[in-house]
């Protein structure tokens, strides 16, 4: 019984040595994924996607994705060019696309891109005023996404676009703010009605040149205003009549007469 006993033991030994090894040296990356190994600490061609083989103990390897990774930058405080402290944040698109220098050129390429952000982010907005921080949006986030895209670079990682999402004004500004688009406003408005003001002025001028010029539009006028004053009937009115009106008939009177 004992030498069956030790066989037996000696098959399970290698039962699991042999499933260690496979388990070990076996592995299937996926489509976006690549393998990065590290022999003997010399890097070795990148593996994958698919299965791949290494040599366990001789050999780490050391997953990365390819895929685009979407990080939250959080709320900087930022001091605008003319003196206005604001509260920025933003977000940032990149993936990497040297698996070689992600993982040798920097230590944690996800914490060093987010940083770069970071204080990217304080730099850029603080070089320009208020106004164009709320006004010039997509200017600065091309600005914003080739500054960070150069300096993670060198990282193998390539920075796909940038974007501003909120910018918090304290509660002073947002009333200094409100009040001046107010007076924007009225000042809009006074503008329009001073320029319908102006061309009615003109229409009415143009009008004047017309009746001056003719006798009988003077006349059609006169009794246009007639026929609209003798619509109300809840008053007299007293209007005086143009000779020129009853002058025709007053020659023919005095034809008549003679």
């Amino acid at each position: 019984m004992l030498p069956f006993s030790s066989s037996f033991t000696g098959f399970i030994i290698v039962a699991f040595a042999v499933a260690y090894f496979l388990s070990a040296s076996i592995k299937i990356l996926k489509e976006y994924e690549r393998g990065v190994v590290f022999r003997l600490g010399r890097i070795i061609p990148v593996k994958g996607p698919g299965l791949v083989i290494i040599w366990p103990i001789i050999d780490k390897l050391v997953r990365v994705s390819l895929r685009t990774v979407t990080m939250d930058v959080p709320p900087q405080d930022v001091i605008t060019k003319d003196n206005i402290t604001v509260k920025v944040n933003a977000v940032v698109y990149f993936r990497p696309i040297d698996p070689v220098k992600a993982i040798t050129e920097v230590e944690d390429f996800y914490y060093a891109t987010s940083q770069m952000a970071q204080t990217t982010l304080r730099s850029i907005l603080g070089q320009g005023q208020l106004d164009d921080l709320l006004s010039k949006r997509e200017e600065l986030n091309a600005e914003l996404q080739k500054v960070i895209d150069f300096h993670t670079g060198p990282w193998g990682v390539k920075v796909s676009a940038v974007e501003v999402k909120n910018v918090d004004l304290p509660v002073e500004m947002q009333r200094v703010i409100a009040r001046q688009a107010e007076a924007e406003r009225e000042r809009r408005s006074k503008i329009i009605h001073a320029e319908g003001e102006f061309q009615a002025s003109q229409m009415l001028a143009d009008a004047a040149k017309i009746i001056s010029t003719e006798s009988g539009a003077l006349q059609l006028r006169y009794l246009q205003t007639l026929t609209e004053i003798a619509v109300e009937k809840n008053s007299t009115i007293i209007f005086p009549i143009p000779i020129d009106l009853i002058k025709a008939f007053m020659e023919k009177q005095g034809k008549d007469d003679k």
